[in-house]
């Protein structure tokens, strides 16, 4: 690859000038900087962004902090990779670079891991990185916590943090399942149960809550037999969606928490040999890809996965260039009525 001293004696000017073309354009002479670009791209030459971030004092590598271990199931998931490519595709946009930090197997090589918040901390600075994702894999708001106390510019999706250089990016939860659950009360349901994620997980819980909105909304009493945990994987979904047809009165609707789980729960009944929609009204949370594609085609809670990468890849850029943080980004959902509730 060629270097910048090199791009500097075939174009008869200093490294300096070089160097101020890419990190200082507008200090540099049109022609110049025209036949440096021209020279640079004959070449296939790319600045070193350590050194460009130590120079212009603002890096444009943001770290993504998120548990790899293949042990657990989170990075398999379909909605959280649409928004990684969301996440990334904005950030690359704007000349940014998304670099994976492992928290898992290879961490403890480096000596940093969510274990050991501060070190890891420490190594986003040792690595002159701008700022950092935050992505919750279910057992890290401790090491979220250090992160937003740090001064590090960081981003959490899903996961409420404060600190002063820190927010979050996450969806109308809430919001979302109580429109699912209206919908089942207009087409007449009363017996509404649903197959929650993993309890302490704050989107979990919030869509519980809108769940426990609804039911009160439409003067119905809640049964805690059709609340029934799940992890927001298309096995649990099943298992949920047989205990609740194992009951005296099973529901005559369920809203599940993902698609994931709607699916497993839609297996299920299908092999117990109830219909849906005939028998069982089922409504799910995404808006995967998947949804669409089985037989019912899944009513659903849709959220913004495009949007979610925008807000993230925003905010952690105003900070690294310097603003203060945002507010909380709470995008708003939408119900996608399909076949899976015959209406």
């Amino acid at each position: 690859m060629a270097t910048g001293r090199e791009i500097a004696q075939l174009c008869g000017v200093s490294v300096a000038t070089v160097s101020r073309v890419f990190n200082q354009p507008e200090t540099v002479n049109q022609e110049t900087r025209e036949r440096v670009l021209r020279v640079a791209k004959e070449l296939d030459y790319r600045p070193n962004e350590a050194a460009r971030s130590l120079s212009t004092k603002q890096s444009t590598m943001i770290g993504l902090v998120w548990d790899t271990d293949h042990r657990r199931p989170g990075w398999r998931h379909p909605y959280l990779q649409d928004l990684l490519i969301g996440l990334k595709s904005a950030l690359s946009a704007h000349g940014y670079h998304l670099l994976m930090l492992a928290t898992s197997g290879d961490a403890r090589e480096v000596g940093a891991s969510l274990a050991d918040p501060v070190g890891y901390v420490n190594m986003t600075r040792r690595h002159h990185l701008g700022g950092v994702v935050l992505i919750d894999s279910g057992s890290d708001a401790e090491a979220f916590e250090v992160f937003a106390q740090s001064g590090v510019p960081c981003v959490a999706l899903d996961v409420a943090v404060d600190g002063p250089r820190a927010t979050y990016v996450t969806s109308d939860n809430a919001g979302g399942a109580r429109d699912a659950v209206r919908h089942l009360v207009s087409l007449g349901h009363k017996r509404i149960a649903t197959i929650t994620g993993p309890p302490g997980n704050q989107p979990s819980d919030a869509r519980v809550s809108g769940y426990r909105a609804g039911l009160r909304e439409a003067g119905l009493e809640e049964r805690a037999e059709y609340v029934v945990a799940g992890d927001f994987y298309r096995a649990s979904g099943t298992a949920a969606m047989d205990r609740l047809l194992d009951l005296d009165a099973p529901p005559t609707a369920v809203f599940a928490s993902s698609d994931e789980m709607a699916v497993g729960a839609l297996l299920a009944a299908r092999a117990a040999g109830v219909r849906v929609p005939e028998d069982l009204a089922l409504v799910g949370f995404d808006d995967i890809e998947i949804a669409s594609v089985v037989e019912p085609a899944l009513t659903t809670v849709a959220q913004d996965k495009p949007g979610f990468g925008v807000a993230a890849a925003k905010a952690i850029m105003a900070m690294v260039t310097g603003a203060g943080p945002e507010g909380p980004v709470v995008l708003p959902t939408r119900l996608v009525v399909r076949e899976s509730c015959g209406s």
